[in-house]
């Protein structure tokens, strides 16, 4: 296999070159991370056996096939991993149904769920938890879950201090066990929230400024981790909500006068009524941890990268595994977009036959791991200030990705 993946290597470093590529600067980077996770996924997905002819024609199809047709691969490699682990998870907390699904209660009991706007931040949890059909489980820990789900798979998250020398560095992401390249590692946890709700992110306008656990996705999706945090010790109804303080001091260095006139003056939408609803989900998930991956330190690489992953939410056995909520509720919405600004363009038209998604993140190992701290690209613009302990992994991708 370290000949296939030498072979592999090589091609992510060439493929990037390839014409048929777009020139416009923010999609070119776009579809070079597509053809790297490509190549990654399939690699993974080859096994053990793999021969090297099976290698060889999936480095031809990374020249040839479309951003789009390779998109979809991407999405049926991760899909085909998590549902693997979702069954092992299932497996360990709940034996009696994974050999019985008839047995299952979640299939004659329904719980409702938050839809439109009656998604408050910042509200107290559910009232009506105890209304919920939330299916038993096996009483054990996050811990214990985590040391089960590394005996199938052969690796599971930590989270301690980081080995990072500085000062801000906090708390790391470390892998415990071994990986292989192209290995889902975890899950980035949260609120999601589509363009059309930007007005709803705690801190709106300034949403970075009190707020570490931001990401965004080439589509203009964020996702808010803070609110999920290290998670829980129970499968429970989770709306997403947290205790926000507007006036809260910033991370120090991160804060001017200008961003304190905008944090009295400017504070996110919120829902008048609050409503108890929520998603019932797998607080114990040993996956979802992807928010505490640190930027590597000056030096030094990153060994996973970010893969956009649209779960299908007809996979309903596996939903309480997807450690995220939709801020809005999960209908589609299109959107119109002007310079910087997004608005609504009426209703969607969805068809009958589609399949609605969460618009989640990944994180893919970019090499083979064995018990090390997990690093992250965080590709911050190079036309803001950015933070002291921020070295640039590769100071043209950063350009290219927020051009």
């Amino acid at each position: 296999m370290a000949f296939l993946f030498n072979k592999f290597q090589e091609a992510v470093k060439t493929l990037a070159k390839n014409p048929m590529f777009a020139r416009d600067p923010r999609h070119l980077q776009f579809e070079a991370d597509v053809n790297r996770l490509f190549l990654y996924t399939s690699y993974y997905r080859l096994g053990e056996n793999a021969e090297e002819k099976d290698a060889e024609e999936i480095i031809d199809l990374a020249g040839k096939a479309s951003v789009a047709e390779q998109q979809n691969q991407v999405q049926e490699n991760v899909h085909y991993q998590l549902t693997h682990m979702c069954r092992a998870m299932d497996g360990i907390l709940r034996p009696d149904i994974t050999n019985d699904p008839s047995k299952d209660p979640s299939e004659t009991h329904s719980y409702s769920r938050r839809s439109g706007l009656s998604f408050a931040v910042g509200g107290a949890a559910s009232a009506n938890k105890q209304s919920a059909a939330i299916p038993a489980t096996r009483p054990i820990t996050r811990a214990e879950l985590s040391n089960k789900f590394r005996d199938h798979f052969g690796y599971t998250l930590d989270i301690r201090p980081s080995g990072i020398p500085h000062k801000d560095a906090g708390q790391g992401l470390f892998l415990s066990g071994e990986a292989n390249v192209g290995a889902v590692l975890a899950i980035y946890p949260g609120v999601i929230y589509s363009p059309a709700y930007y007005r709803y992110i705690p801190g709106y306008p300034r949403i970075d400024a009190c707020n570490n656990y931001l990401i965004t996705r080439y589509d203009g999706t964020i996702i808010d981790a803070k609110p999920w945090s290290l998670g829980g010790e129970t499968r429970d109804l989770w709306d997403g909500s947290y205790l926000v303080d507007h006036n809260a001091v910033p991370p120090k260095g991160s804060d001017n006068n200008s961003d304190r006139v905008w944090r009295m003056l400017s504070k996110p939408l919120e829902k008048n009524m609050r409503e108890n609803f929520g998603e019932v989900l797998e607080r114990r998930n040993p996956l979802a941890f992807g928010h505490f991956a640190n930027h590597p330190p000056k030096g030094s690489s990153p060994n996973v990268m970010i893969c956009p992953y649209d779960f299908p939410l007809s996979e309903k056995n596996m939903r309480v595994y997807i450690p995220n909520i939709t801020f809005g509720g999960e209908e589609p919405i299109k959107m119109k977009r002007f310079g910087s600004f997004y608005f609504k363009s009426g209703s969607s038209d969805n068809q009958a036959g589609d399949s609605l998604v969460l618009k989640t993140l990944v994180l893919v190992s970019t090499r083979s791991i064995r018990d090390e701290e997990l690093f992250l690209n965080y590709r911050y613009s190079n036309s803001k200030r950015r933070p002291e302990w921020y070295s640039p992994v590769d100071e043209e991708e950063d350009k290219r990705r927020w051009s």
